[in-house]
């Protein structure tokens, strides 16, 4: 199939990343997959889809809001791409409602999918209506909750909205690559339980919680050391956090590190302990093909793909006193760490890989193709 990927992120958020893993694995299934980016993102955004391997990316403007020049170039475009192809599929608002106008401005009417990579529901007015009721054939969600919203909002028919979570590059992020050069790197001997998370640094990751478990669990005397990788507008305060419960010498703030799957593969056990669902949660998937023992918190997705004692430990959101029983049992019990890191590794090659999410997608296509819906 010929396949356009319309993508308008700014930056390298979950869903360029999910857009670019999706364009590449279908792409290396026999897929002629064109990802198309917003014009001006090349450090940001073009570059890591690059390197995350879409090999076809193309441009458009983009613009946010309504800008009637930049988005009638757009659409000129546009119409010019879909003479040649078969499928488009979009993942935010903006390319959503420029590939509708230009698929209904065309004599051949292609399916238009939508991926929605947020929990925040759509929305059910007039507008709203007409483009998902008449302009779109199907949605891709990358939750069961976020699925929820839309099948609650009366959009479509619950049959023409799916989830699909994942598409991690198991490739990339697997048990056996050595994490010893990145704990090297953080001064830390074998001996040293590391206890790692990569997330943003923002409000709602759950920072702050971690901090407190981490004074806790420190003030038991156990031995082991915290590594927080990322960046944001929380920094400031989580230092501020870190310093004034004393833990410096406990709990290293990295910031953006290049090779995360290295980083990822030094953690005696990773954190996700978000406050709140942040949608797709990439990182937790990464956490499972990498095979690395999780404690999660239980919201958003990871109450959906990850189990209890299956193939992680869940805790309720924002509770340090469960955090650190959870932490101490996985600190104290290697055999239950390495069973959990199988499972979950296991789990993510099985069920959430990027190339598990390809097929589905594609087998979707097919379907939107051979049906008479597509023509509408």
């Amino acid at each position: 199939m010929m396949i356009l990927q319309l993508m308008s992120c700014r930056g390298w958020s979950s869903d360029a990343y999910w857009a670019a893993r999706v364009s590449t694995e279908l792409e290396r299934a026999g897929h002629a997959v064109t990802l198309v980016c917003k014009r001006g993102t090349d450090d940001r955004v073009i570059q890591r889809a690059r390197e995350a391997g879409a090999s076809r990316i193309a441009t458009l403007a983009f613009a946010s809001g309504l800008h009637p020049a930049a988005d009638a170039a757009d659409l000129v475009k546009l119409r010019e791409w879909l003479a040649r192809a078969d499928v488009i599929h979009v993942h935010r608002g903006k390319e959503h409602w420029l590939a509708a106008l230009a698929n209904r401005a065309g004599r051949r009417r292609r399916p238009l999918v939508r991926t929605r990579h947020i929990v925040q529901a759509v929305r059910p007015h007039a507008l709203n209506r007409w483009l998902y009721r008449r302009a779109t054939s199907a949605v891709v969600t990358v939750s069961e909750a976020i699925r929820g919203q839309y099948v609650a909002a009366g959009l479509l028919p619950a049959e023409q909205v799916q989830a699909l979570p994942g598409g991690v590059d198991v490739e990339r992020f697997r048990p056996s690559l050595d994490g010893g050069r990145f704990r090297r790197s953080l001064g830390l001997s074998e001996q040293v339980p590391l206890i790692g998370m990569v997330s943003g640094l923002r409000v709602m990751k759950g920072h702050q919680v971690v901090v407190e478990a981490v004074a806790r669990l420190a003030a038991n005397g156990r031995r082991f050391h915290v590594v927080l990788i990322g960046q944001g507008p929380y920094e400031r305060a989580v230092r501020q956090a870190i310093a004034s419960a004393g833990l410096m010498d406990r709990i290293t703030i990295a910031g953006f590190v290049l090779d995360q799957a290295e980083a990822m593969a030094a953690f005696d056990v990773a954190l996700y302990v978000p406050l709140e669902s942040d949608g797709m949660s990439r990182v937790l998937f990464e956490y499972m093909a990498a095979g690395r023992p999780i404690v999660a918190s239980r919201v958003g997705v990871a109450a959906e793909v990850v189990h209890d004692g299956g193939n992680a430990l869940l805790v309720p959101a924002g509770e340090p006193g469960l955090l650190v029983t959870a932490l101490s049992r996985l600190l104290d019990d290697r055999p239950l760490r390495d069973r959990l890191g199988r499972a979950a590794a296991e789990d993510a090659r099985a069920r959430f890989s990027g190339a598990q999410i390809a097929a589905t997608l594609a087998h979707l296509y097919a379907g939107l193709l051979a049906g008479p819906g597509h023509a509408r």
